[in-house]
């Protein structure tokens, strides 16, 4: 047993799960830790996924009570479409390589970058040329929620950077609902994930024990830092994670 790798599991795990309670982007802690330590990309992948859903959980339940309908559409639908697109998401990535996907991750980040910076004034510029109702929050909770399951990473970002051009709501407000989901998106994705033998568990239990510290950790964070704190985090993060995602798939 690899007692190094076991510890650098559980940190990555803390790390991780800190950061998804924060702005999201837990799996650009925890994938190259599992990554260095030698497991495929693919395996790492879902073991990150089935390791950072405690933490998530944790979270979400200390955000419970900033549970609101989003956009006038009611959490539990939106969740709902959310569970079962992840579930499609995540067997994608059972059957399919993720080679092409990594060519189209940073372009998905560089988007969540800019909607993010645009911020309530992007939103409400939209808004003003654009009609958006129920349906079309819907539909994008259905595409996030596909790619939440085949890859998530940066998954929480790009919610804040959707539902703030959609509803023009700051991060600070989001990170309930956001949260719920994204642990939804997580369970969902375990359920395939654990059922094909994807989870390498030796490393996923320690890096589950540290994530949940770092989930309680970093919504009691998140519930006292200011809105602009906050976004400024979310941008940094975000930023840092495109450009490495660029040089990754492009470099």
């Amino acid at each position: 047993m690899d007692w190094g790798a076991i510890a650098l599991a559980a940190g990555a795990g803390c790390v991780g799960g800190a950061m998804n309670a924060l702005a999201g982007g837990g799996a650009f802690a925890t994938m190259p830790v599992l990554v260095g330590v030698g497991l495929p990309s693919t395996i790492a992948n879902a073991t990150s996924n089935v390791a950072m859903q405690p933490a998530a959980m944790a979270s979400a339940w200390t955000f419970r009570r900033g549970l609101a309908p989003l956009g006038g559409v009611p959490i539990r639908l939106l969740n709902a479409v959310n569970f079962f697109a992840a579930l499609a998401g995540s067997y994608l990535l059972v059957v399919t390589p993720p080679t092409a996907f990594d060519v189209i991750v940073p372009w998905l980040l560089l988007f969540a970058f800019a909607a993010i910076a645009a911020g309530q004034r992007g939103a409400a510029w939209l808004r003003a040329r654009v009609t958006i109702g129920a349906t079309t929050l819907v539909a994008a909770q259905l595409l996030l929620g596909i790619y939440g399951g085949y890859f998530g990473g940066g998954i929480g970002m790009m919610m804040t950077a959707v539902y703030g051009l959609l509803v023009g709501t700051d991060p600070k407000h989001m990170a309930a609902p956001r949260t719920l989901i994204l642990a939804t998106a997580n369970f969902a994705a375990a359920i395939v994930f654990a059922a094909f033998g994807m989870v390498a568990w030796w490393a996923c239990v320690p890096m589950l024990l540290g994530g949940i510290v770092g989930g309680w950790g970093g919504a009691w964070l998140g519930e006292r830092l200011s809105a602009r704190t906050i976004r400024l985090w979310t941008l940094a993060v975000t930023g840092v994670t495109t450009v490495a995602f660029f040089l990754r798939a492009y470099g």
